[in-house]
Order: structure tokens, then sequence, then C-alpha cells
């Protein structure tokens, strides 16, 4: 798939809410605020939109953004499966949309109220059977078994993977150290001001034992993030667009990432593997040319096993990229600059492209040098961001 937008589009416009843990707004309100930023940072207007993309699970309808925005015709939409582990395929549906012709300019959105709505991370005994379109059916296989949240469901990959290569929870913690030293420089995040030690990390409570810990747990966040994606030739005329090199997709692993756990071997990131492969299949760009990269931390196993999945470690290595400070500003690959989903909040990763927005205009508030390749993956789904 990532032969079909390669670099024919660009993402020229991005935006967000504050972050919080009480908006205090509607989730369309916060949609529409991030959306009316992405497109004044683009230098175009609601007008010129003519596609919208989410998640699944996103509860902001397309027919309230038009009605709140003014946009005037919609060629084009899409909603991406896999809650957050399809956070980037959001790109691929509007750059193969963009691409194909089917619109010209697209709006990318996800808003949460994590926190004060429907919290995230709460255990949850639903009346649910199915999915409701987010691209699982864990509950219904994990509820009886009270395995009722997130954390839980995680905790029994991230155990195997501890088991499988001696993988201990401060290996985990000082990746947590790391991403809280670049959120505690990021006035977004909600540790800004408030780095952590490993011990700070070792003492804080188990959330599951032995992988979880509080500090291993992204925020349940409020907020609202947006991106503006149009052709390559037409980004030219925009102040500041980041090209989209490649975008892919593997999601159809079971389950999304957190719960297949009828997976083979749960200690390994089949669907990282499976969509790192799309994603430099054919793009003329290697692992070696990425300067800095955007991993879905929802949990800090999470980042450990995908540096392996991606092909970034070897098998059981990431401890010891970590331990090696790879992931720091001075490391071969600075990783999570924002403070990452644990650090600077959730927004169900999209803020994690944001970020990597920021990288290559060369406006982070933990700016790496001279970054022009910037990875971002979600597990399942997966982009290459280059400077034009």
């Amino acid at each position: 798939m990532s032969s079909v937008i390669s670099r024919s589009t660009a993402i020229v416009g991005v935006g967000q809410t504050e972050f919080s843990k009480a908006a205090g707004r509607s989730e369309t309100q916060l949609a529409s605020e991030a959306i009316l930023a992405a497109l004044v940072d683009a230098g175009l207007s609601a007008g010129q939109v003519d596609g919208l993309v989410s998640y699944t699970i996103d509860p902001v309808e397309e027919t309230e953004l038009v009605r709140a925005l003014g946009i005037g015709e919609i060629a084009f939409s899409s909603r991406v499966p896999y809650g957050g582990g399809g956070s980037q395929g959001v790109l691929l549906h509007a750059g193969s949309a963009v691409a194909s012709g089917a619109a010209e300019v697209i709006v990318a959105y996800r808003a949460v109220k994590a926190r004060s709505g429907a919290r995230f991370g709460r255990a949850e005994v639903g009346t649910r059977p199915t999915s409701q379109h987010s691209g699982s059916t864990a509950m219904q296989w994990c509820t009886p078994y009270g395995v009722l949240t997130p954390g839980a469901w995680m905790s029994l990959n991230a155990t195997r993977y501890m088991h499988t290569y001696g993988v201990t929870n401060e290996d985990f913690g000082r990746a947590v150290v790391q991403l809280r030293a670049y959120s505690a420089n990021n006035p977004n995040s909600h540790f800004y001001g408030e780095p952590i030690t490993l011990e700070d990390h070792q003492t804080s409570r188990w959330i599951a034992e032995p992988s979880l810990r509080l500090f291993d747990c992204c925020q349940e966040t409020d907020g609202a993030v947006a991106l503006v994606i149009t052709r390559s030739d037409r980004a030219a005329d925009t102040p500041s667009p980041v090209v989209v090199a490649a975008a892919a997709g593997a999601g159809l692993f079971e389950e999304e990432i957190a719960s297949n756990h009828y997976a083979p071997d749960l200690a390994v990131m089949d669907g990282s593997a499976a969509m790192a492969r799309r994603l430099f299949r054919g793009s003329g760009i290697t692992r070696a040319d990425l300067d800095v990269a955007m991993i879905y931390d929802a949990f800090s196993p999470l980042l450990l096993m995908q540096l392996e999945g991606l092909g970034l470690c070897g098998p059981g290595e990431a401890k010891d990229f970590v331990a090696d400070g790879q992931l720091g500003p001075k490391g071969s690959l600075p990783c999570n600059t924002n403070g990452g989903l644990i650090g600077e909040g959730y927004i169900h990763g999209m803020n994690l492209t944001l970020e990597a927005v920021r990288q290559l205009r060369g406006v982070s508030v933990n700016q790496v040098d001279d970054a022009r390749t910037a990875l971002v993956s979600a597990s399942r789904t997966g982009v290459i961001l280059q400077c034009p």
C-alpha cells in the first residue's frame, strides 16, 4: 500500500486543543477547535475541505463537523478500526483518497474525553458482546476471566515477553524515565516539569504485577488533534508541508495490539513486523535513515516490543537499546520526544503524528538536530514522514 501514496501527499496543517483531565466541553467542540487550528496552520479554509477521516470509535459525527465548521461538500469519508493501533491508518486512508483523486483536502481527526467522559482505563463489565467496530471482539473472551481493562490485557503479553527474554520491570522503567524527561520540557504535557528517577518508577504502585506499574501506563486524557492532508504539488503553496513518504497497515491479526491473546507467541509483535515490511518495502528508505521515531506507548512494554517487531532491535535486545540511552536526545534513535502517550497524554496515537511533524518542521520543544525523516508506528499501522 505504501507505493500508492509514496511522496504524492503531504501533511500541510496540524492542530490540537489543550490536553487535560476535564475539558469541560463536548468531543465535537474539541474536534472543531483542533480542525480549525490545523486549517489556520495550513493557510486553508473549511470551505476547501472535501474529505474527513477518523477512527471507527470516535464519537464525533461527520455531519456535526460539516454543520459546525461550514464545510461545503464532502467527497470522501472513512473510518479506521483497531483503536490506537489504527491511528496511523488515518493517513493511509487520507493519502490513498488524495492520491486517487477521490478528494483534494482531507482532515484527519481524533477527539476524546478519556478522563472526564468514557474512561479508557476503567474496568467495565459490559453488556456489549461485540466490538462496536473497534476492531476487537476480545472482551467477550476476556471479561469472564476477570481481564477487564487494557492494562490487564497488556499484562498477559508483557509477562510472556519478560519471561522469554529475561526482561524486568526495571527495563521498562528506564524507558519511562526517558519519556518523562522529554515530557518535563513539554508545556503540552501532563507531566510538564515533572521528571522522574528509576527509583520513582520502581516505587509507583503495581497495576498488574509483575509487568505494569502505575508509571508504565499512559494518561487518560481529554483533547483533540487534527491533521490536514493534500497532494504534494498543492502542498508546495502551503507554509510548512511535511511529505508522507510511505504509509502502511497490517491490522488483520485477529485482534488489536493488546488483546491478540490467540497469537502463537505473545512475546513477538507479528503485526508490527508485517506492517514494517509493507512500510519500508519500495519506499527507498531504510531503518538507518530514520532520524527520530514516535512509537505507540499506551504501556511501556509496547515500546520495547515494537522496537523489536519493527526491526529496530533484534529479539530481546530492546532492553539494552534503552539502557544504552538510544531513545534519548543523543541516542541513535530519539523516540517519543513529546514524552509519548505516557508522558504527554493519550490522544489515542494522533499526538505522536503531531510531534513527528513538529520535529520535521524544526519546532519541537525537544528538537533533534537536523531531523529529516521520522517514523510513526502504532504497531498495526505506520507512516514515514520526511521534509520536502
